[in-house]
């Protein structure tokens, strides 16, 4: 006896991009289920979104409304059920290394640091995983550990940092490569006023040069940067906050 997938409901998409604009990275028709037969459930529902150059994404909603699953996909971490992203032509089925190469991504919480590894070894292994040349790392490096006031901590390991400095490493390996696109969840958490400053500073640099940046948070939590366009899923479905 096969068992039948539970049907997809349909919904009208959202338009996230005026005509005359070309996005950097898109997400086109995005579909995401969780969980198997009767306890299948849609977390993200035709969701389309578009990111142009020199703009700051926000999207927004509750604890587990599918805000870090349409991260993931986007950092091509999880497959869509149905749908495509697309960065600069490039896809991460169909080239990882050029799509990763033009990614930063930070994931919520204090995860992804190595307790033993110091804040230089920790950023020199994220230049070389993010396909900077040879020549260019060092300087990468040492330009990140001044953005985030590391410098003092260069060796130190990352298991007797303090919360907010395990946020500011984790913001510098997300830069060090200087990405197009950022995909940032939950970015400020643990960051005093400084750190914040220091995020809003690295987003402003991806702006000006042209890329575009993604932020996911709660509902209601205030930023310190400005975004020139928000949203929320609300059911699985992306809609102007």
């Amino acid at each position: 006896m096969t068992s039948q997938r539970m049907p997809l409901p349909t919904a009208e998409p959202v338009s996230t991009l005026p005509l005359d604009e070309v996005a950097i990275m898109s997400f086109a028709g995005i579909w995401r289920s969780w969980g198997r037969g009767s306890r299948r459930r849609l977390v993200l529902r035709d969701v389309d979104l578009d990111l142009t150059p020199g703009t700051a994404v926000r999207v927004e909603g509750a604890n587990g409304a599918g805000k870090t699953t349409l991260l993931r996909i986007g950092a091509g971490i999880l497959r869509p059920d149905a749908g495509s992203v697309h960065l600069e032509g490039w896809s991460g089925e169909g080239n990882w290394r050029e799509y990763h190469r033009r990614i930063g991504v930070l994931s919520a919480g204090d995860r992804g640091l190595y307790a033993r590894f110091s804040v230089r070894g920790h950023l020199a292994y994220a230049a070389r995983i993010a396909f900077l040349p040879r020549p260019v790392r060092k300087q990468a490096v040492e330009e990140a550990l001044v953005r985030f006031d590391l410098q003092d901590l260069a060796k130190r390991r990352a298991d007797r940092l303090s919360q907010g400095q395990r946020q500011r490493l984790r913001l510098a390996l997300t830069v060090v490569h200087r990405p197009r696109v950022l995909l940032l969840d939950e970015p400020r958490n643990s960051l005093d006023a400084p750190g914040q400053a220091m995020l809003a500073d690295a987003v402003a640099d991806v702006l000006g040069d042209g890329g575009a940046v993604l932020w996911c948070s709660p509902a209601g939590e205030q930023q310190p940067v400005e975004f020139d366009r928000s949203y929320a899923i609300r059911d699985g479905a992306l809609e102007p906050a």
